[in-house]
């Protein structure tokens, strides 16, 4: 007994609950909201045109990340600034390639980056009309990435380039363009559309990230002084992009995003002050390095970074339909 009054005195007190009693309210009407029925969708009626739709989405959130993006393009090329899209691979094999294409034709593509997979399905897409190869499949025989004219013409494309002077994405720009036999879908090629249009296209590799590395035409030396030359072409993009340029980071979540920062950092340090820029990420997910190295760095102080998440194959014809329609969903702001 006395053990039990002993614990029982080192109990904490317990404070008794709050009253609700003395509780203060204001009117709801006196109250900020962030939501409004202003902001709400609008049910799409059968037979509206697409500009109509534009304006029926919600002035919340990614819908209006969307349309904030689309008017921040549509400015830049008002302003002639940059308007550089770098794309994963994926975005390619997944069937956008004549959608982005189609925006150079209209001014709202200036420059492309790629990484090192992009190129491979460009050109097979460009000459075979089919890529993505079933890596299961080919992999336990040692098959995997052999295919003959991907390796050699890739790969002597990239020499022939490099002997005159080219980066390594003008390089199979030309390379898809001056082909004989013509590639049958050569209208399907970002590189091709670059070179006929007059347009930067660069390429950023990783040295043993792509199956024509494998090949017995490959030239190291070639390749790095390609990818190189693009990076310094990549960089003077960048270094113009103050003023309301657009650099959009579209499914590469790594390769792009590093090039991206270091060309950053190497137009500001050459004087370039680089301000006013607008950057983006458009990813199925939110990844560190985009996000860091696109969004918010380079941004910081000197602009604004726009987030979309969401698949390539609607995200990226979504947008481009709000861009072809210009400013008739929605006034510029």
């Amino acid at each position: 007994m006395p053990a039990k009054r002993a614990a029982a005195r080192r109990r904490p007190t317990v404070p008794p609950p709050l009253s609700l009693e003395r509780v203060k309210t204001y009117p709801l009407s006196r109250r900020r909201s962030k939501v409004t029925l202003d902001d709400f969708a609008q049910p799409h009626r059968p037979g509206s045109p697409l500009a109509s739709f534009l304006v029926s989405l919600p002035r919340i959130l990614a819908a209006e990340t969307l349309l904030a993006l689309r008017d921040d393009i549509l400015r830049a090329r008002d302003r002639k600034r940059p308007i550089v899209w770098g794309l994963g691979a994926h975005v390619v094999k997944v069937g956008l390639s004549r959608v982005v294409v189609d925006l150079m034709e209209r001014g709202l593509v200036s420059g492309l980056a790629l990484n090192g997979a992009g190129i491979v399905h460009d050109f097979e897409l460009a000459v075979s009309g089919q890529t993505s190869e079933d890596v299961d499949a080919a992999l336990g025989t040692g098959a995997f990435g052999m295919a003959r004219e991907t390796g050699e013409e890739i790969n002597r494309a990239i020499v022939e380039g490099d002997r005159d002077g080219l980066g390594l994405g003008a390089a199979l720009g030309r390379h898809l363009e001056t082909r004989r036999p013509r590639p049958r879908h050569a209208d399907a090629s970002l590189l091709a559309a670059a070179w006929r249009l007059g347009l930067p296209a660069t390429v950023h590799v990783a040295v043993g990230t792509d199956i024509v590395h494998l090949h017995p035409s490959c030239d190291p030396g070639a390749l790095g002084r390609a990818t190189h030359l693009d990076f310094r072409l990549f960089a003077a993009q960048v270094a113009r992009l103050g003023g309301g340029g657009v650099y959009l980071n579209v499914g590469s979540a790594v390769v792009l995003p590093e090039v991206f920062l270091k060309a950053v950092t190497l137009a500001r340090n050459l004087g370039h002050s680089v301000r006013g820029l607008v950057t983006a990420n458009l990813d199925f997910i939110q990844s560190y390095r985009p996000g860091v190295n696109v969004v918010e760095r380079p941004v910081r102080g000197h602009g604004r970074g726009h987030r979309l998440t969401g698949h390539h194959e609607i995200l990226v014809p979504l947008l481009a339909a709000a861009l072809v329609e210009g400013g008739r969903g929605r006034p510029l702001r």
